[in-house]
This record gives structure tokens, sequence and C-alpha cells, in this order.
């Protein structure tokens, strides 16, 4: 149990240059517009997969930053890949942001609702496409993929035009109604922007007559089979930021090599009437870099089809139904998430960060609890047999107005298997037996009496299966005869009569290299073999009665949480949050 006092104490403001670029707007009026607020953010997540932490920064960042200046973020979801999209994915991740404390509704009187999809938009985004055919923006391709992969040339070598790129804005229009109609098959042609003569040249990539349309015949999960063509996603995202009257479109850094695309876009659609100034501004900010963890989807979903981990919400996954499932709280994942700030430097965040933030919430708020995890009985000779006497405990050491609990102590208990040595290394407190003409150790069962070691028991493989002591019945905690007794160690019990059986996940990092996919490394060779290991434990009376994902601290151990799946009245099952210390370097 830790007997820290809780820290209090305001931690210094991380730094977050958005912040900065805020005041200045709201100072200049950059964005007054009638009835609407100075501040309008969005975050838009695909809904082809789970969220996982690196997500949640984003949350964060977009959500707490229209908070923290009276605006609106905006949740739209980005579903312009109809192959790769389900509901299934749109409902967890409105689940998730608001497991995270975020809401997406409106808190004015206005009324609107500030959950988008970019599908809302498929006939502007259409009509808007026509217009940069029509003005000369635009065209359909029809080189073959291979053709056009090769005459993008690379980042030391200029692209090559399309034979297809003067093709006349009528007949590109012709056939860009005719993907729509359906008279193509997919790859068959696609729409490109045309940003200037020299595109194919430019040094970015993006830039290279990017692709604003492609045709795909598939189920939409909310249109249907109404649309075969599809609109990309550098087409899409500036398009609906304008839409939806963003002022400060805040995306990740890979981002900032296509925001020349994405200024071009506005100013052009601007300029055909399309839309008023100031048009939204595209800034980038580092993406957050967890070491002991993967992120990319691809490798997410590999462990999940390979069984490597049981799910997406498996407690090993740095999803965030996983980290839900696990016990991570919402207030510690955010408490992260600002303490880490808002840079343009990429930079890689220790795991410890985010435990050190977890053990910081739970400590003033999880009750306190004793679970035995490897059981070893422990036999009491002169206790009376069929008797026990209550013994009490803070709920919270440093809360006394949270009250007392009360479980008994008896003849026979648990306690765990490495409080007992029938050799005791040097510097061990714990119970051993008597060696020579030495007496046994003698330790405090904590809230309890002092006991002395008298002997054990082995089974016939010599293993030890229970362990003999007596007690001093004037050295009870609380009573006037404890202080008599100078032990020096402290041990943890449950009663074996009245102890709730359980079972207890006991969950660590799912990697040990902290970089495990860097430099194309094969990622599962640095899986952590111990990233898992489940144990039969016996608990405190009042265990069986946890709620699905209500915390506590077990002493001497760390933070546990009653599983949100798993755990049934009765037959609690219970997963380890974060050990109550640090047990592992930082990442070098």
């Amino acid at each position: 149990m830790s007997n820290d006092k809780p820290n209090t104490a305001a931690p210094a403001l991380a730094p977050n240059f958005l912040r900065n670029i805020i005041e200045a707007d709201l100072a200049a009026g950059t964005h007054v517009r009638p009835g609407l607020p100075q501040v309008i953010t969005r975050f838009p997540p695909e809904p082809n997969g789970y969220l996982h932490v690196g997500h949640a920064k984003s949350i964060c960042v977009n959500f707490g930053l229209a908070r923290d200046y009276a605006g609106q973020c905006n949740l739209r979801f980005d579903d312009t890949n109809p192959a790769k999209e389900e509901q299934e994915y749109v409902d967890t991740i409105m689940d998730s942001v608001k497991w995270l404390g975020f809401d997406w509704e409106p808190q004015q009187a206005d009324g609107q609702s500030h959950l988008h999809y970019a599908s809302d938009y498929f006939d502007q985004l259409y009509a808007m496409a026509e217009y940069l055919i029509t003005a000369g923006f635009a065209y359909v391709d029809s080189q073959s993929a291979e053709d056009m992969a090769a005459n993008r040339g690379n980042f030391g070598q200029a692209g090559k035009n399309s034979p297809f790129r003067d093709r006349p804005r009528d007949e590109s229009l012709a056939l860009f109604r005719a993907m729509k109609a359906g008279q193509f098959k997919d790859g068959e042609h696609i729409l490109r922007a045309k940003m200037s003569e020299d595109a194919m040249s430019s040094p970015n990539m993006n830039l290279r007559d990017p692709a604003i349309y492609r045709i795909r015949h598939a189920h939409h999960h909310r249109t249907g089979d109404a649309w075969c063509i599809y609109p990309m996603y550098d087409y899409t995202h500036p398009i609906s930021d304008a839409l939806e009257n963003i002022t400060h479109s805040i995306c990740t850094l890979e981002f900032q090599d296509h925001r020349p695309f994405y200024d071009w876009l506005l100013e052009t659609l601007s300029a055909g009437g399309f839309f008023k100034q100031p048009v939204p501004h595209q800034f980038e900010f580092s993406r957050l870099n967890l070491t002991y963890i993967v992120t990319s989807k691809r490798k997410l979903r590999q462990l999940v089809e390979e069984n490597i981990v049981d799910g997406w919400d498996d407690p090993r996954m740095p999803t965030l139904v996983g980290m839900r499932r696990r016990g991570y709280t919402p207030e510690a994942i955010q408490l992260m998430c600002e303490r880490t700030g808002v840079t343009k430097s990429d930079g890689w965040i220790d795991y410890s960060v985010l435990e050190g933030c977890l053990r910081e919430d739970l400590d003033p708020k999880a009750p306190r609890t004793v679970a035995v995890l490897r059981p070893l009985k422990l036999i009491i000779d002169n206790f009376p047999e069929g008797e026990s006497v209550e013994c009490t405990a803070p709920v919270h050491p440093h809360f006394p107005e949270r009250g007392l609990r009360t479980f008994p102590i008896s003849r026979e208990l648990w306690i765990e298997e490495d409080d007992f040595m029938e050799v005791p290394n040097k510097g061990y407190f714990r119970l051993y037996p008597p060696i020579d003409d030495k007496p046994g150790s003698k330790v405090r069962l904590r809230y309890g009496y002092v006991i002395e070691c008298t002997g054990f028991d082995k089974d016939e493989n010599g293993k030890v299966i229970a362990v003999h002591c007596t007690y001093f019945p004037d050295s009870k905690s609380g009573t006037e005869g404890s202080a008599n007794y100078k032990v020096k160690g402290n041990m943890h019990w449950v009663s074996a009569a009245t102890a709730i059986a359980a079972e207890v996940r006991l969950y660590d990092r799912l990697f040990t290299d902290p970089q495990p996919d860097a430099g194309g490394k094969d990622f599962k060779l640095a899986l952590n073999p111990l990233a898992k290991d489940v144990v039969q434990a016996w608990l405190e009376p009042g265990a069986e009665l946890a709620q699905p994902e209500e915390r506590f601290q077990f002493e001497r151990h760390g933070y546990f949480a009653a599983d949100r799946v798993d755990s049934q009245p009765g037959k609690p099952v219970f997963n380890r949050i974060v050990t109550l210390k640090d047990s592992w370097q930082p990442a070098k």
C-alpha cells in the first residue's frame, strides 16, 4: 500500500503552440462571424477500425481547445472508403470519444448537431469537382495504375505529365459523369487535380496532380449503392472543413506536406464562389509516440487476427477499448496528453509517463482492499478453532472521512507465497522458520496480530503447502499492547474462512522493446511473454460486489479494475491496471 500523500501541487503547463495561434486570432478577430464561435475544431476519424491512444491525443487537443476557448468541436466521420468502413466502427468511435470525456453535441442553444459525416457532403463534393473540371483545374486520367505510378516520379526525379492531362474539359466532364453513372470498372479512370502547368515537377510529391475521385463499386454503410465514385481524403478534408465553418483544422505532422493542396483547393473554390473568406487553415502538431506499443492499424490487426491478443479490446492493446477494459481512466489519459504538450517536434514519450498519470489519478480515488495473488496457507496453531476476531482498516489511508472496512482474522489464513522463505536471504524480514537454535521470524499481520513462524509442511514433491505460526493475543493493531512489539516485517492476508475467490489477470506491457517496430524490425520478436499472467487469488470480503470497471488498490500490489466484460456478481474477475511503482527502466 502506498503511504505517500497524494500530490496536490499543480504541474507547470506544458507547451502548446496552438494556444498562441488561437489567442492571436481571437485578438485580431480573424474568425468573427455572425452566430458562430470564433474557435471551431474537428476530430475526423475514418470508421475503419478502433481508436488507439494516439487518437486520444488528437481528441484531447481538438475538443480541449474548443472547450477552453468557448468554441465547438465537430465529430466528423471521414467515410469515403466504403470497402473498409462499418457502422460498428462508427458506434465504437462515438462511445470511445464520450468515454474519454468529450461530447460533440452543442452546449449552446443553437440546437445544431455537431456530428457530421463526409458522406453528408457527397453532392456538394461532386458539384465542386465538376466545377474544377470546367474551370481547367481537374481532368479525368485514363492511365493504368502502373503507368500512373511510373509517371509520378519519385523524390529525386520529376514526374511526367499524363497523356490525358490536356484532355478537353468537356470530354473530361462527360467521362466524369459517366464514372458517376457506373459505366466503368474500378480503376478504369480517375479524376486528378491540376494545380499548375508544372505541378508534375514539384518537389512535393503530394502536389503532382493528386487524385481527387476514384471509381469504387462498393456498398456504403450510409448511402448504400447511390454512389460508385468516391472522393479522396485530401479533397474531402478541406471542403468538409469549409462547409462546417472550421476555423482551425488541426492535424498531425504527416499532413504537413498536404497543406499546400489544402490551401490551393479552398482558395480555388473560394474564387469560384463556393466559400467566403476567411477559409479554414490547417495546423500540424507532432503525433503521440509512446514507447512499448505499436499503433499501426495493420500491425494491430495482425495481433488480433493471429490470436496473439484476445481481440481489439484486449487489455494489452493500445486501443481505447482495450485501455478502458484494462481499467485505465479517461482522466489519466487526458492528463498524459496535457503533460506531453503540443509541439512540432517529433519525439518519444516513455510509457512510464502514462503509468505515472494513472497512479496519480487512481491513488486518491481508489478504495483499498487486500488480495492474495499467489496463495499459501498460514495456520495460527494457538488461535481458537472456529473463532474469529474482527479487524478494521481504512477505506483510504489519507481520507478518514471515507470510513473503515472490517474483516475477520481466523485460525487459517491465506498469505503470499513469497512472504515465506524456508531459508531466508540476507535482509529478508518476512516469515521464515526456526533455524538451528534461532527462533522463527516475527512479523505483523497488517491490521491484525504479531505472529512468530514455528514451522511448515511440504507435500510429496517437496513443495511448501502450509506455514505454521503462533500469535500474540495482546499485539493486535490499534490496541495498547501493539506498541510493545517491534517487528520489521508487515504482511497482508485474508481469512481462509471468508475470502472471496477471484480470477486476477496480471497485465504488463505487450512488448519488451521500447520501439518494437522501429527501422523495419519484426515487432512480433519483441512480444513480452509476461504481458499476461492469470492467477486464482483470494480477496477480502466485499470483492464479490465489485461493479464492472470499479477500481481498487490491492494493497502492496497495485491498482486493479473489475473486468467490464467477464466480471460477474459472485464471480469477480480483476485486471491489473498498473503496479504501485514503476519497475521498468525508462527507454533510452
